[in-house]
């Protein structure tokens, strides 16, 4: 039998969609919305490509809460979502543009408005106090014996944040890294990061620590942000530590900070090993992973240092470049992101 007229049309509609997905795209019409008003966002579809459309509400696993239709122009995510107003959100939802049987273009990130509020440092009887370093000037990983705890999260929604999904490239004198955002797992942090980013605070900006061993043989972290190359600068403010639930592992990135738990920024490390990182769940918010980019991160880790953990010849962030990011069902799970090879965690 000869299928080729029925499988035609099919492969035709795949083609297009393929050549015109940088055209197909949700974009919300501003980036905050209040309790119970409408969030309008624009839907945009490639020209002349008779498939159907609809909006995906869809869970950081990429399991779909809802599919409603939509027609290219402005759409009402609140009247076609009303679950975004009725239903808690438990981290984040995206939208996601779907056409016939692919989804198309960056998915919308939709995140509530509240939070646990700052973070406690507690010693080991439950007394609330901070223990700094007097020591030294470098941001440090705290105290091991003290305890991070959180107050009940914010039940007071004060409305949505809505945004293009993105994904960061990293470009560094050594080479470049792909980090993948974790807003479901901290969404604030991304933010943060995202804003910095895009604002080109990063540029020029130095690994000013690197921490290739532990004592116990175990890769720990390459450390940046900071634009005065020191480790005591920052971006003039601080965020509080959010409860994060991505664990420590080779290229997740995590934001450093002093003994304080609220005194996150914009310095920020890149973990090298899981052994040598685990003890940071909890205590520092991850909030990206790698896509790509290990062999750059081995290449930063094995540059020489000096006292203080300070390379010699630091490398630099040239720029870091945003982009949009592929829909949920296209990426990758955490257990396939970039490892290290044995003779790189010193095994």
């Amino acid at each position: 039998m000869n299928t080729r007229p029925i499988l035609a049309p099919l492969v035709f509609a795949l083609l297009a969609l393929v050549c015109h997905q940088a055209r197909a795209q949700l974009s919300p019409e501003r980036l905050y919305y209040g309790v119970n008003q409408a969030i309008n966002v624009r839907v945009t579809t490639p020209d002349n490509i008779g498939i159907d459309t609809a909006i995906l509400l869809q869970r950081p696993d990429g399991t779909t809460i809802k599919v409603a239709g939509a027609a290219p122009g402005i759409v009402n995510l609140a009247t076609m979502f009303p679950e975004i107003w009725t239903t808690p959100i438990d981290g984040v939802w995206y939208a996601q543009l779907h056409m016939g049987i692919a989804d198309l273009g960056a998915p919308l990130v939709i995140q509530p408005l509240k939070g646990p509020g700052p973070a406690q440092m507690t010693d080991e009887a439950g007394a609330v106090g901070l223990k700094l370093d007097e020591k030294t000037r470098q941001p440090n990983f705290g105290t091991r014996n003290a305890r991070i705890t959180y107050p009940q999260p914010d039940k007071v929604l004060a409305g949505v944040r809505v945004y293009v999904d993105r994904v960061a490239r990293v470009e560094t004198t050594m080479g470049d890294i792909e980090f993948a955002m974790r807003p479901d797992a901290a969404p604030n942090t991304v933010f943060n990061f995202l804003h910095l980013a895009e604002g080109g605070f990063y540029n020029g900006v130095i690994f000013h620590r690197i921490v290739a061993k532990l004592p116990s043989g175990h890769a720990f972290v390459i450390q940046a942000g900071d634009p005065t190359g020191t480790g005591d600068g920052g971006p003039g403010y601080a965020i509080d530590l959010e409860p994060s639930n991505l664990p420590h592992d080779f290229g997740v990135l995590s934001m450093a900070r002093d003994d304080d738990p609220n005194t996150n920024g914009s310095q920020m490390f890149v973990a090298l090993s899981r052994e040598g990182t685990a003890r940071l769940d909890g205590r520092y918010t991850a909030f990206a992973q790698a896509l790509s980019g290990a062999e750059v991160i081995r290449k930063i880790a094995a540059v020489p240092v000096g006292e203080n953990d300070r390379p010699l010849d630091p490398p630099m962030i040239r720029a870091v470049m945003l982009a949009p990011a592929p829909p949920l069902a296209q990426r990758k799970p955490l257990s396939q992101t970039p490892k290290p090879d044995a003779k790189a965690e010193g095994k």
